[in-house]
């Protein structure tokens, strides 16, 4: 096939990057200011763990949501509904004068960020042959950790200047300035005068890759008696809750461990997500790598899952780290695998569903993703708070960092059993 003429699918990527980064910095802000913020509202660890399971719970309930609006409305108009309300909640944030305000914010926070994710892969299976989507999706999946690489020295500096009320209000004010290139931007291929004929034939390479009988209208409902979506539902339940801890415990873990503050940690807090960016980007060019060698695309995103899978378990090692920076690399290497199965498994809803329902199946997924971060943070919360009391908050980390070293290789087992038909190659 002849080359594509014009890359007008990477400033797509550049726009989703850049949504996800957003995105991202407004969810962490609180986890950066945690400790300060638990100070000023006396919060203990289960109130804290309250305030993200609110989050959890909204962002969960809105991705089934915001999965239907995206497939009926489109992709441009469903990201800039979603991008308006969370940037409104996120500045929203800085009015809160109790823990129940901040309850309140973050479930606004969350009904409108999980339009994100929906809209994003959709976008890529859009503008993406398959052997692309999981390299684009990788990179604009990246922006999670750009956000955690700012967001520490960002949001340490405006707080040390200005206050906690003005972090929030400048982090949430990004969105608006986003919202302007998208809807100059953003089109889908065949209504988007930018790009050339070459560029679609590109993008359209794939074979017809809706299944038999699928010209037929599917109802969502009916998602829910196919086992591929099971694949991607339990995919994203077991492994999701582990990123949440990472995001929200993470800067409080070294804190507390390691008797630092918020501009103190802020350095290893970046340099796990430093790392985990080249996970996500490493990790969604290899599965697309091995296709291009001859690996049917199930195999190809069989093999790479198993390999992240394993690169996680070593965290399990961070109980017997006796300085900070081994436990930095350690969580780092399991921060950059989580990173690589994200881009993957997004990418395996994208091999298995055709690009009308595929929003939807995204936000089911994403849906038991979340169910997983309001249940973990629950439990972290009273695992915390029980061995505070005992004067021993590092045994209860310890735990955590178990839990979090297993999920994966069983999310893959699992996912194996239900895919055990192989899906179209």
């Amino acid at each position: 096939m002849r080359q594509p003429m014009g890359n007008y699918r990477w400033v797509v990527v550049s726009l989703l990057f850049f949504a996800t980064t957003i995105n991202y910095l407004d969810r962490q802000v609180i986890g950066l200011l945690k400790d300060n913020l638990a100070k000023d509202f006396n919060w203990s660890e289960k109130d804290y763990s309250r305030i993200v399971m609110a989050f959890a719970s909204a962002y969960a309930i809105a991705l089934v949501l915001f999965g239907r609006l995206v497939d009926k409305i489109g992709t441009r108009l469903g990201y800039a509904i979603s991008i308006i309300i969370w940037s409104i909640a996120a500045m929203f944030h800085a009015l809160a004068t109790s823990t129940f305000g901040f309850g309140i914010a973050r479930t606004a926070l969350g009904l409108g960020e999980a339009g994100n994710f929906p809209a994003a892969i959709k976008a890529i299976a859009e503008w993406f042959p398959k052997k692309d989507r999981a390299l684009a999706t990788g990179i604009f999946n990246s922006g999670t950790n750009i956000a955690s690489i700012i967001g520490p020295p960002l949001i340490a500096w405006i707080f040390s200047s200005y206050g906690w009320q003005e972090a929030f209000i400048w982090t949430g004010s990004l969105g608006f300035i986003w919202l302007i290139f998208w809807w100059w931007l953003y089109e889908i291929p065949s209504r988007q005068k930018r790009v050339t004929a070459e560029e679609i034939e590109y993008i359209h390479s794939d074979p017809d890759e809706e299944p038999a009988g699928s010209k037929q209208k599917i109802k969502w409902s009916d998602l829910f008696r196919i086992r591929k979506t099971w694949a991607v539902i339990f995919g994203k339940f077991l492994t999701d809750p582990v990123w949440w801890f990472y995001l929200f415990w993470i800067p409080s873990y070294f804190n507390t461990t390691y008797h630092l503050n918020l501009t103190s940690s802020a350095i290893h807090v970046s340099t796990v997500y430093v790392v985990a960016s080249f996970g996500s980007v490493l990790g969604g060019y290899l599965s697309g790598w091995l296709i291009k060698k001859g690996f049917p695309i199930h195999k190809a995103r069989k093999y790479s899952m198993f390999l992240f899978a394993c690169c996680v378990v070593p965290i399990f090692f961070v109980r017997y780290t006796s300085s900070i920076w081994p436990a930095v690399w350690l969580i780092s290497l399991a921060a950059s695998a989580h990173q690589a199965w994200s881009a993957t498994i997004y990418t395996v809803a994208g091999d298995m569903f055709p690009k009308k329902i595929l929003s939807s199946v995204i936000g089911i997924a994403g849906m038991a993703g979340s169910v997983g971060g309001i249940l973990f943070p629950f439990l972290i919360g009273i695992i915390l708070d029980h061995f505070k009391l005992l004067g021993v908050i590092g045994t209860g980390y310890n735990i955590i960092f178990g839990i979090c070293a297993g999920a994966y290789l069983l999310a893959w087992s699992v996912m194996q059993i239900l895919l055990r038909q192989k899906p179209n190659a």
